[in-house]
């Protein structure tokens, strides 16, 4: 408990963009959120009062770092279970818990537990455990049929980790690279969507609209409240589905449900993350409750916030950086969207800019979905590309 407020400490493992926006969310609840960084350029450390250095790989770093919290969170899945199962021995209270984690962390076990529940999913197999991985991909491959997916069974993101694959020919080097590997099979899919949800200990839950995530080269790029080719029953199949999912895997805090919509409408589980998602971004102007706002109420055991969108139609777009000769310079860029957009709220995450990073994010809100959505790309493009970006090809405003 800070004895200056009288309010919990919270304690995030890692000080990216996600605890950077969790810490504006902090500061309006007058809660003091602690944060473990690897570096004080980390984009959250550079803001936030109460910063620690250390390596969340090591079980020493979390335990001085947890000392004095209420809670421990985090703003990503890859601190050692072993490790969060030490410190929940020691009496700190992990939330997410290390059995709910490691369902985002292991992909394979995420997939076994899913697939006992019943849940839907593309066709897999887990190559990590057959004694011959070579054989049981060339087995799996003759069943389902080219191309095949392998996934990194631990570590993937933002497309790394994942290869789409023709042949056994291209998947030779990663079989013989020893990394543990899920297979499966490439879907027919018409779209893909997430639908976040919110899980406090007590057992409430809370769900905001499923959204249309648009994916380039394994990145998200935009993501669009509500998903506009989703009909109302299935918005609420994937709301249900991932409620379910967070009571089942006893998640304390937000939950994404990555899902592909498949040809004919089958919602087939992708991912999943216990954490604020960049699918759930939006929320900070398009919610009357974010994410963010919303997983320190989950996991400090708060009664959650309402979900409803603030307007009928809520657009994000990832900023990506673009060339390093990009001109003009970002604060007249910054300047001069402001300028031509000022209704696109503008989210910078203090990362230097380089080709293909996600370095912030923009937001447009309105009723119209075409207006919105060329708002909001335009505006992200030029914070990309500067003088580059054809802005007029999505802004139908200019």
């Amino acid at each position: 408990m800070d004895s200056r407020t009288g309010l919990p400490v919270v304690g995030m493992v890692g000080a990216g963009q996600l605890a950077r926006m969790t810490h504006q969310a902090a500061i309006a609840l007058g809660q003091s959120l602690r944060l473990l960084a690897d570096s004080a350029d980390d984009g959250a450390a550079m803001v936030a009062g109460d910063v620690q250095l250390g390596d969340y790989r090591s079980l020493a770093d979390l335990r001085r770092f947890a000392a004095g919290c209420d809670v421990l969170t985090f703003d990503h899945e890859h601190v050692p279970g072993e490790h969060l199962r030490a410190l929940a021995a020691d009496g700190v209270l992990v939330l997410p818990s290390a059995p709910a984690l490691r369902f985002a962390q292991n992909k394979a076990e995420m997939r076994r537990r899913l697939a006992e529940l019943g849940v839907a999913a593309p066709p897999w197999r887990d190559l990590s455990v057959e004694a011959d991985p070579r054989r049981a991909l060339e087995e799996f491959a003759g069943q389902v049929g080219w191309p095949v997916v392998l996934k990194a069974i631990s570590g993937g993101y933002d497309g790394k980790g994942v290869w789409i694959l023709d042949s056994m020919a291209d998947a030779e080097p990663l079989l013989a690279a020893g990394t543990a590997l899920l297979a499966e099979a490439k879907v027919e899919l018409d779209f893909e969507i997430a639908a976040v949800v919110a899980r406090s200990p007590f057992g409430q839950g809370a769900a905001w609209t499923p959204v249309e995530t648009v994916q380039q080269d394994g990145i998200c790029t935009e993501v669009i409240a509500p998903a506009p080719r989703l009909s109302e029953e299935q918005a609420e199949t994937a709301q249900q589905l991932a409620l379910r999912i967070a009571a089942e895997l006893d998640v304390v805090g937000v939950l994404a449900v990555e899902l592909f919509v498949e040809r004919g409408g089958a919602l087939l589980v992708n991912e999943l993350a216990m954490r604020p998602h960049n699918s759930g971004h939006w929320t900070i102007e398009g919610s009357r409750t974010s994410q963010f706002e919303q997983h320190l109420r989950a996991v400090l055991d708060y009664p959650l916030g309402v979900t409803a969108q603030t307007a009928p139609v809520v657009v994000m777009a990832n900023v990506l950086g673009g060339p390093p000769d990009t001109e003009p310079a970002l604060d007249e860029r910054v300047h001069h969207l402001m300028a031509h957009w000022p209704d696109v709220k503008i989210h910078l995450y203090g990362k230097g800019f380089r080709p293909g990073r996600k370095v912030g994010h923009v937001t447009a809100l309105g009723d119209d979905l075409a207006l919105v959505r060329g708002r909001a790309r335009a505006a992200a493009d030029y914070l990309s590309l500067g003088r580059r970006a054809k802005v007029d090809a999505h802004d139908p405003t200019a």
